[in-house]
């Protein structure tokens, strides 16, 4: 498996937009109506959400509302990214367009975190594979 590079930028009313590594615009994210962060593919379709975690760093859920993984803060305003088992995924770090650039491990072979790998949609994962 390759590296992976996924660029989130502020975009509009507060929410981020999420690009590829050739510029395609895979995802974006709002914040959410009760708190926390929606996240949506490309098409508008719901994919997940983010809550602050109750010890720290953030939860990340799918559609289906199963926690799919976690993120805590790193040094430097990087952030370290965690599957459901505990696994590092990836990491973000800051970019210079005021978001962040996600990379995620090479040779890491996890399920797309909003999507899964068990499941017949491709889930938007601005954490990972889209």
């Amino acid at each position: 498996m390759s590296r992976r590079k996924i660029t989130s930028i502020p975009g509009w009313f507060g929410g981020t937009d999420h690009y590829d590594e050739n510029g395609k615009k895979i995802g974006y994210s709002l914040p959410g109506l009760f708190g926390g962060t929606d996240h949506y593919n490309a098409d508008g379709s719901p994919a997940g959400y983010s809550l602050d975690g109750v010890f720290g760093g953030t939860d990340h859920f799918d559609a289906d509302d199963r926690q799919v993984g976690y993120s805590l803060d790193g040094v430097f305003g990087t952030s370290d990214h965690f599957d459901d088992t505990g696994s590092s995924v990836g990491y973000s770090t800051p970019n210079l367009f005021g978001g962040s650039t996600y990379h995620d491990m090479e040779g890491v072979d996890h399920a797309d975190l909003f999507g899964g790998s068990d499941r017949d949609d491709s889930g938007y994962n601005p954490f990972g594979d889209d």
